[in-house]
């Protein structure tokens, strides 16, 4: 049984009597070990669905249906005394943000301790100890005098990393990482990647990164899912997904920073899709440069359909989509491109003031 089984979640959003379907009947899994990867534009719903995982709604949104399977808990059932008894013990959370998470007037350390001291029955002088691990675990440098300072006085990435020892405070089986390295420059992105994945390794946890960089997603995750218009629209191992993408939305997003013959032919037209008002038929179709009549692209809702080993994909012309990108790779004559060469830049320097 998977460590997390999501099933049909839907949330919405309602205002002056408006419904935004933001989270569409959603299905994905988490095995234990693993990391995954939820990929898409800006608003198509990746942070709204997180949040819906641990049953938590922005105001204005409400949970309209689904299950969320956690450890054998549905985490949508539960009361809120035991709901609260999983988050931040069993599933931890690091937000976009970390200066608008931090607490400003409480010192680093007393953030962690206390985390750590709401799920655990221990002495100060024991918390004081966890935290202190907690740092050395996600690369702090000097960490004993990083638990004094306040949230102002650490750089973007020592705040980074500070969410993430709070999140692994407990140990969680599950780590849900939404964008945990936004506004951070690239070199310094890796290092508090490459941290985050150590410091999951260390404790055990499954890892769920949420990101629109597809280059976090080829370094660091076992399998993706593709979200547009609040619904998961492929799914498929990481390597499938950046050799073989079977719908229109992976292809435009691999190939939108590749300059050459062909690629224009797989952008995307417009602008995303209004949660309100939602097309007959394929929710891309009004910006897809494949769409077809005949297929029903503007008539019928496509299901998901098998496109390879573990590979499924929301779209009538999902084969149609991998043969021509196939035809674009073949006219390659060995050049790299960002299909199947999305790397981060290296790790090292010291860009986040840690060293």
């Amino acid at each position: 049984m998977a460590l997390l089984d999501v099933k049909g979640l839907t949330v919405e959003y309602v205002s002056v009597g408006q419904v935004n379907h933001a989270v569409n009947d959603i299905s994905f899994h988490v095995e234990a070990g693993e990391v995954i990867g939820i990929v898409g534009e800006s608003g198509s719903g990746k942070s709204t669905a997180m949040l819906g995982v641990l049953g938590l709604t922005r105001a204005g949104a409400r949970i309209a249906g689904g299950s969320v399977v956690f450890d054998g808990s549905d985490m949508l059932k539960l009361s809120d005394d035991d709901a609260r008894k999983i988050r931040g013990a069993k599933i931890g959370l690091v937000t976009q943000n970390p200066r608008g998470a931090l607490n400003p007037v409480m010192r680093v350390g007393a953030q962690i301790e206390k985390v750590y001291r709401s799920h655990n029955e221990v002495t100060e002088e024991q918390a004081k100890a966890r935290a202190l691990e907690l740092l050395q675990i996600v690369g702090i440098n000097d960490p004993e005098r990083r638990l004094q300072a306040f949230p102002h006085e650490l750089s973007g990435g020592m705040a980074q990393r500070v969410l993430i020892a709070m999140a692994l405070a407990c140990s969680p089986k599950l780590l849900l990482a939404d964008e945990p390295t936004s506004g951070l420059d690239v070199t310094v992105q890796a290092q508090v990647l490459d941290d985050l994945r150590a410091a999951v390794t260390s404790v055990g946890s499954s890892l769920v990164l949420v990101t629109q960089d597809l280059g976090i997603v080829a370094n660091y995750c076992d399998r993706v899912y593709l979200m547009h218009a609040g619904e998961i629209v492929e799914e498929a191992p990481t390597e499938a997904f950046f050799s073989r993408p079977a719908h229109p939305a992976s292809a435009a997003l691999l190939l939108a920073q590749r300059r050459g013959e062909g690629a224009d032919e797989f952008k995307l037209r417009g602008f995303p899709i209004d949660g309100r008002r939602l097309p007959p038929g394929c929710w891309l179709h009004p910006r897809c440069p494949f769409v077809d009549e005949a297929a029903g692209c503007r008539t019928q809702h496509p299901d998901l359909y098998e496109a390879g080993a573990g590979h499924v994909s929301r779209c009538h012309r999902f084969g149609h989509v991998q043969s021509k990108l196939a035809a674009l790779l073949a006219g390659d004559t060995g050049k790299k491109t960002a299909v199947n060469q999305p790397v981060m830049a290296e790790s090292g320097g010291e860009g986040d003031g840690d060293n």
